[in-house]
């Protein structure tokens, strides 16, 4: 069925109602962990030229304290004019029991972050878990499990989630514009194996390309269908056992599906599409990061675009920040746009998928 014409002039993305970073009242972060998507978010935290926050880092723990230390030197340096000191701590143990640190975020790999977060929960700190939550559906569970006895505040750092245009998506369809949503698309390929970070290859630090990559395509999936029911699955794994590359076919409660796919051995277009009966959203690449999207109508006339602010790309990670700073501060244990048990149902749905790809 197609949309009525009279209702084209209306057919309108809706905008953002995120709040702005800079007026979140600010959290003491400790950061744990000392690689690349720690330094990302200690970045996006920084007051900038191009966007602020009132959060602040003060406090890096890694098993090395000379790792910590050249962290702090190296990354550091804005936080500590702004806001003192940031210290380093040569054991993670000591870094979660500092008593300045209000939230801990597990920035180590995927293997690693049951125990780490397990570390911040039972010293009664707040957790912001990379992407993906956890390395099994298992994990997921005790770990949930530990948060919600210990009633701090916990979730998985899928920072899309949290990006202004993906609450765009949540708003034009919420408004009903795309009419019923039937088919979501989506893509993510990134040319990161053989070559790339040893992690990626090995399956003792839980590598491969659907905890990386595929979760993004997944997460937008459940996102747009109000979850994921069931899901096939085919791939290819390497000759550690890892998968190289999946392509996934997902139903949601309603009955609409996704097709998605990652792959660790190629770049691909990136891109996503959430397709209904009057309309549909496009997502340029890469869709899951500040990007452009548009609304088209059922015969492919763009009908609206939103372009983001580039400078965004590279402070995005405060969204998700400032998220974890707007729950905690109201007394909320969980947020609602990435609940606890979605990413619980997430790694079930990955654990599925690993299974029939292996």
């Amino acid at each position: 069925m197609s949309r009525p014409t009279a209702d084209i002039p209306q057919m309108k993305l809706r905008p953002s109602t995120r709040p702005d970073p800079a007026e979140v009242p600010g959290l003491r972060w400790g950061v744990l962990g000392a690689g690349w998507i720690a330094s990302e978010l200690v970045h996006a935290l920084e007051v900038g030229e191009h966007g602020s926050t009132r959060q602040q880092v003060v406090a890096v723990g890694s098993r090395d304290l000379g790792r910590a230390e050249a962290f702090v030197a190296e990354h550091c340096r804005a936080h500590a004019r702004e806001h003192g000191p940031v210290r380093a701590y040569g054991s993670y143990e000591e870094l979660v029991l500092a008593p300045d640190v209000d939230v801990v975020y597990v920035a180590s790999p995927h293997s690693e972050h049951l125990e780490h977060a397990l570390l911040a929960v039972r010293a009664g700190k707040h957790v912001l878990v990379e992407k993906a939550f956890t390395a099994d559906a298992g994990q997921a569970r005790a770990l949930v499990t530990a948060i919600r006895e210990a009633g701090v505040f916990g979730m998985e750092a899928m920072w899309s989630r949290f990006l202004p245009h993906y609450d765009v998506v949540r708003e034009t369809i919420a408004a009903g514009l795309l009419g019923e949503v039937t088919t979501v698309l989506a893509d993510h390929g990134q040319r990161l194996w053989p070559g790339g970070p040893r992690r990626l290859a090995d399956p003792d630090l839980a590598g491969g390309s659907l905890r990386d990559l595929g979760i993004y395509p997944l997460s937008l999936a459940s996102m747009v269908l109000g979850g994921i029911e069931s899901v096939a699955a085919v791939g290819t794994p390497t000759d550690e056992g890892v998968d190289a590359r999946v392509a996934m076919a997902v139903r949601g409660p309603s009955g609409a599906v996704g097709a998605l796919s990652c792959d660790m051995s190629t770049r691909t277009p990136t891109t996503a599409s959430i397709n209904g009966t009057w309309a549909r959203i496009e997502i340029d690449g890469d869709f899951y990061a500040p990007t452009t999207i548009r609304l088209a109508g059922s015969d492919g006339v763009v009908l609206d675009e939103i372009v983001s602010d580039p400078f965004e790309m590279h402070r995005g990670l405060r969204h998700e920040a400032c998220e974890v700073a707007r729950r905690v501060l109201a007394g909320e244990t969980e947020s609602p746009l990435m609940p606890l048990d979605e990413s619980v149902r997430l790694m079930e749905v990955m654990d599925e998928v690993r299974a029939a790809v292996s």
